[in-house]
This record gives C-alpha cells, sequence and structure tokens, in this order.
C-alpha cells in the first residue's frame, strides 16, 4: 500500500569511529537543520558504536540536532554492514523518519544502499543539494507534499537531475563531504539523548577485526585558504612538483589536483578536487592547466576567487574563474613565483 505524505523526522547517520565523530555528519546537520525545520520536525542523530561513543551526543546537539539515538554494543565498537544494517532498520521501523541522511563516504557508501534495500526504499547518491518540494507524478490526481527533492548531476556532469522518491519511506540520500558548510558549534543548544538497545543477541559477525589500521590524509584541502591545483596540462610529474608544487609552496597553500592529475600519477588521490575528489572553499584557487570539467568545477566553484592559466582561450575553465591568465605556464607560473617572492622581500 503506498503512504502519503508521511511526515517524520530528519535523521543524519552519525558516523565515527575510534571513538570520533567524522566531519560529514556535522556538515549534514546544518542541511538537516535547514529541512528539519521547513518540514517544523525535529532533527535527530543515529550514533552507533561501542562504549566510547556515549559521549558524542553534546556535540552532535550542538552542531543541531534536537535528538540523539544512541545504540552501543560490542557489536557495533568496529564498523560491519550486518550489525549496523539490522540496528538501523530496527529504529526506522520504530520511530518512522521522514529523511535520513549519510556521508558518502566508504561507510556510508556502504551502508546506505545496504539499509534502502532491507527497508524497500529509495536511495539517491551524491547529492550535491537538498530541498523541499511538492510532487505530482504525471497521471495521478494526488499531490504528494513535502517530498525530498535529492539533487545531483548525472551523464558525467551534464544535466542537474532532481530525483524524487514519493511513495517509499524514508526518503534517503547521500552527500559528499564537504557540499555542505559546516555549522558552528552552540554550546548552549539542548536536547534529548534516547538510549535504544541493540538487540543483536542472535546476530552473527560475518568477520572478525583483529587489528584496525587507518591511513591519515597527507594533506588538508578543506581547511586550506589558498589551493593550487594542477591538471592533464601541466605535463609531467616532474613538472607538477616544479611549477605547481613551487607556486603552492611560496603562497603558503596547499596542492590540489584535477582527476585527470591523479590518473595520471601526477599527484596522489589525497589531493584530488571534484566530484570524486575533496570539495574546498579557499580564499584563492589557482587552476593550473585544468580544463575545467564540469566534476572539478562542483568541487572548487565556491572558492572565494579563481584564477585560471591555461594556454587554451576556450577552456571551460575560463567560464568559472574571476580571473584568467591565456599563456604557457612554463612561462607565466616562475614568473609569478619571481614576483611572489620579490615582494616578500
Amino acid at each position: 500500500m503506498i503512504e502519503v505524505n508521511r511526515q517524520g523526522e530528519v535523521w543524519v547517520f552519525a558516523e565515527a569511529e575510534a571513538g570520533k565523530l567524522s566531519d560529514v555528519p556535522l556538515e549534514l546537520l546544518s542541511k538537516g537543520r535547514e529541512l528539519a525545520d521547513e518540514l517544523s520536525v525535529p532533527l535527530g542523530a543515529v550514533l552507533l558504536g561501542g562504549d566510547q561513543v556515549t559521549s558524542l551526543d553534546a556535540s552532535l546537539i550542538a552542531h543541531g540536532a534536537d535528538k540523539v539515538y544512541v545504540v552501543t554494543d560490542a557489536k557495533l565498537d568496529h564498523y560491519q554492514t550486518t550489525p549496523y544494517t539490522k540496528v538501523i532498520c530496527d529504529l526506522i521501523e520504530e520511530f518512522k523518519p521522514q529523511i535520513m541522511m549519510y556521508g558518502a563516504t566508504p561507510i556510508g557508501r556502504d551502508l546506505a544502499p545496504t539499509v534502502a534495500s532491507a527497508a524497500k526504499c529509495g536511495l539517491t547518491a551524491d547529492c550535491t543539494d537538498l530541498q523541499i518540494g511538492d510532487h505530482k507524478p504525471a497521471g495521478s490526481d494526488v499531490t504528494h507534499e513535502n517530498l525530498l527533492f535529492q539533487i545531483r548531476p548525472a551523464f558525467g556532469g551534464n544535466i542537474i537531475a532532481t530525483i524524487v522518491n514519493y511513495d517509499r519511506w524514508p526518503q534517503m540520500a547521500t552527500v559528499r563531504e564537504g557540499v555542505m558548510v559546516m555549522p558552528e558549534a552552540d554550546a548552549s543548544r539542548t536536547g534529548e539523548t534516547i538510549v535504544c538497545p541493540a538487540n543483536l543477541g542472535d546476530v552473527e559477525l560475518p568477520l572478525e577485526i583483529i587489528e584496525s589500521v587507518r591511513r591519515e590524509k597527507k594533506v588538508n584541502l578543506k581547511a586550506a585558504r589558498i589551493i593550487v591545483a594542477g591538471g592533464a596540462g601541466v605535463g609531467s610529474k616532474d613538472n607538477f612538483d616544479k611549477l605547481v608544487g613551487e607556486l603552492a609552496r611560496c603562497l603558503g597553500g596547499e596542492v590540489g589536483g584535477s582527476r585527470a592529475a591523479v590518473d595520471l600519477g601526477y599527484v596522489g588521490h589525497d589531493h584530488q578536487v571534484g566530484q570524486t575528489g575533496t570539495t574546498v572553499r579557499p580564499a584563492l584557487y589557482i587552476a593550473c592547466g585544468i580544463s575545467g570539467a564540469v566534476q572539478h568545477c562542483a568541487g572548487m566553484q565556491e572558492a572565494g576567487k579563481i584564477l585560471a592559466i591555461n594556454d587554451d582561450p576556450d577552456a571551460p575553465i575560463f567560464q568559472a574563474a574571476h580571473m584568467g591568465i591565456v599563456g604557457d605556464m612554463n612561462v607565466v607560473i616562475p614568473k609569478l613565483i619571481k614576483a611572489i617572492r620579490s615582494g616578500a622581500q
């Protein structure tokens, strides 16, 4: 039976590892707060893990959550698909949220579709925006109100698609890290912590995790005020370090790269900017030898100022840039470096 216009809470999956929240759920709480206020419903955060997560509810409330649903169990100490899916499906069955959001992290990309399959509801991956709206299906007399409009690039970034699930609940989406702006923490906010049972007594874990080792990222692009990024047009790994790396160093900035530069081995994946990399908002973004594919521009278009350097005057990157230099970067960048260093003396 189709359920029409279900009204329930907005939930965010509060991903945590080793007793620490990742940035993604805190970012999602900003959009969740906006959606919940528009729907006039509470904003909830779902926090699973071992005993070490019990102290994280205050941070979630400070960042916008009205309720924090906490489930602790030894079987939730390390992420595994089976127990996490069961717990979340049990919570959905009991509390009937309208919307649930996950970060498009390795965990979120594994968990969200598994929950969607078990709950028989829809899921849209890698959304860049979420809005509330009404929808009347073709050939129907029923208008479905207050639905989640799930907005994401499609067909290689050539179009922006708006996806609606109007008869399956909850409406679920994953959102990439950095797409939403992290809200400021407000320690004066108050909320409710709801401790729920895990009910995992009969669940057998398919894996035994002996040791967990997490490689730290070598660069924090999200926090950088200046990013100098290179693309395939840089020409080689040596040229990348000589030009892009040196310009970044003399500006006190970080090195970024397009997907093409990463695929060519010019720079590591941690430095990738774009839809399949990191979304950044620096004060200054310098794009060197980057053509300006939609996927890349989606990850840097909110920079305060964008300077593009490219020898092709028709390169799409100039459409996204505030300033542009048409010329050979092997000539332009050394001149920039010389001017910056002489000005600093």
